[in-house]
């Protein structure tokens, strides 16, 4: 991989590689490995092996720190959907990783840059090779900061994982159980760089706007939204009848 490529992930990550092998392993999926195995003997499923445990670690750290108060349920459970595979493929593609993978022709060509199972195995890969990068003792410093910095949104959101997931439900069953009929979401506005986009969302029922929010991603900018469009559906019940 060219010099000035692997710089941009360097900037995307805010990390630099003293080795910058660890980090082509990192890149390098199995399908390539099996294409051209003298080129690349080693593919990088061992390094998701560590990085799905050395992030399980410094997230449930991160937690502890930010949350003193909660019970291990609560936490178990913000931590589950911050490691999720929904929730790495995401920021995978915020760094645009799928573009610097080194992959199979075929794998490539079936979508793979784009699967989130690949995805999500990276982000982890790459994750492992800054920590060991740094050598094993001194690894979790830069690998809690790098973390921290990916996932910073996302441990806002996490505060209230029940009451970010609750808005949309109950504005849609309050909306079903009145007047059996749904509402609907439009993202009206996306702003920022790609690694802090800024999203606006409005909440419709019959083509009558009921919220609009803003958040850091499509999901709490709706929730957002649903939240506000809640709040005046006492005094907006009458108008909507109409």
């Amino acid at each position: 991989m060219e010099q000035r490529r692997i710089e941009q992930l360097y900037a995307r990550l805010g990390y630099t590689f003293r080795d910058p092998a660890l980090a082509l392993l990192a890149l390098t999926h199995t399908s390539y490995s099996n294409e051209n195995p003298r080129e690349a003997p080693q593919h990088n499923e061992r390094l998701e092996f560590l990085g799905d445990a050395v992030l399980d670690f410094v997230v449930s750290d991160l937690l502890m720190a930010r949350f003193p108060a909660l019970p291990e349920g609560d936490l178990s459970k913000m931590r589950a959907g911050l490691v999720s595979e929904a929730a790495l493929s995401s920021i995978a593609r915020e760094l645009e990783l799928g573009d610097y993978l080194r992959m199979g022709r075929v794998e490539a060509l079936s979508g793979g840059r784009e699967k989130d199972s690949i995805l999500s195995n990276c982000l982890e890969a790459v994750l492992a090779a800054i920590y060991l990068d740094r050598g094993q003792a001194g690894g979790i410093g830069e690998i809690q900061r790098v973390v921290h910095a990916l996932f910073a949104h996302r441990l806002e959101e996490a505060g209230q994982p029940r009451r970010l997931e609750d808005f949309k439900t109950e504005l849609q069953e309050l909306v079903q159980s009145r007047y059996k009929d749904t509402v609907r979401y439009e993202i009206t506005q996306e702003a920022g760089p790609d690694h802090d986009k800024q999203f606006e969302a409005a909440v419709f029922f019959r083509d009558r706007e009921l919220g609009r929010g803003q958040g850091r991603s499509k999901k709490q900018a709706e929730q957002s939204a649903a939240r506000l469009a809640l709040a005046g559906m006492r005094p907006a019940a009458q108008e909507l009848r109409e």
